[in-house]
């Protein structure tokens, strides 16, 4: 085995029930579910009782995640798992940065509840959703988007699959010539245009709470969603702006592949990242702790 990144998920990927397993079994993981009901009264209720419809809500989903993820990050490192660098997809950045050391996990945890409640009010501003678009390649869903005044291409997922952010009233019409283009567009379970201009405002408010925080210098390489590359000192700027910019989640993965990273291991409930690394680089190693059990087992020997 080569080199080991964390890859931590964004939103999508929630369920309820989600991290009861972790909280019941792992007392590291608990820990880190108390840290947040501290911060946040019934985080972890939320996250193992709370509906599928409160959990689409963003000011809900962004915390939710961040505690399952930490808490599962947490288990990793007890068991003596440590990455050579760490990623995340959206609000996954947060957590990573966080696991990274550049913030104490309460710090972290106040900034992902503020950049939800940020989120969502830019998201209610304005009627917006996002589609994964299958089956195109980019230089085709670009040419598509700009046929519309308010559809952007947002997330570079992998091979065949760039997530899109648009007004409603404008996403119907730009599924139907994703169709007749021979691809699909495919509804994404969130509540907003991210990463997109809809979220200018947003970003600009959390550049504001990231100026109040001390940042330390971190104990392991982060990779931005912006630029693709290892984070550089402007910390606040690269956090900020990733809210109302595309994600370079191909090329980031290029990227660590290049510095010798073989093994992912995705950080969070589900597999949407595994998924989209195989089809980056079919050879990769990936696990995800949505199946804990076998990643302790085939990772770290327990």
């Amino acid at each position: 085995m080569g080199k080991i990144a964390f890859v931590f998920s964004g939103q999508g990927d929630q369920f309820p029930g989600m991290g009861q397993e972790l909280s019941t079994q792992y007392p590291a993981a608990k820990a880190v579910f108390d840290l947040c009901d501290c911060i946040r009264p019934a985080t972890s209720a939320q996250c193992f009782c709370g509906t599928e419809e409160e959990l689409k809500e963003t000011k809900n989903t962004q915390p939710c995640l961040f505690a399952v993820e930490l808490a599962a990050a947490t288990v990793l490192t007890d068991a003596g798992i440590a990455p050579d660098a760490v990623a995340g997809f959206s609000l996954g950045e947060v957590v990573a940065m966080t696991f990274a050391g550049l913030v104490d996990s309460a710090t972290g945890f106040r900034l992902v509840c503020r950049r939800g409640e940020l989120m969502q009010r830019a998201a209610e501003a304005c009627d917006t959703s996002m589609a994964a678009v299958v089956k195109l390649d980019s230089d085709t869903v670009i040419s598509l988007c700009s046929k519309y005044p308010a559809v952007y291409p947002v997330n570079f997922n992998c091979p065949g699959q760039i997530s899109v952010a648009g007004e409603s009233a404008q996403m119907t019409a730009f599924a139907a010539d994703v169709k007749n283009a021979g691809g699909r567009a495919i509804p994404l379970k969130v509540k907003g245009g991210f990463h997109s201009p809809f979220m200018n405002r947003a970003a600009e408010s959390f550049a504001d709470e990231l100026s109040k925080v001390k940042f330390q210098k971190g104990n392991t390489v982060l990779y931005s969603n912006k630029t693709a590359r290892p984070y550089t000192d402007d910390i606040c700027g690269l956090l900020s702006a990733q809210i109302c910019n595309p994600v370079r989640w191909e090329e980031l993965i290029r990227n660590m592949l290049e510095e010798g990273i073989d093994t992912f291991i995705e950080i969070g409930p589900g597999k949407t990242l595994s998924n989209m690394i195989k089809k980056i680089h079919a050879d990769a190693r990936v696990y995800s702790t949505a199946e804990m059990q076998t990643v302790l087992r085939e990772v770290a020997g327990c």
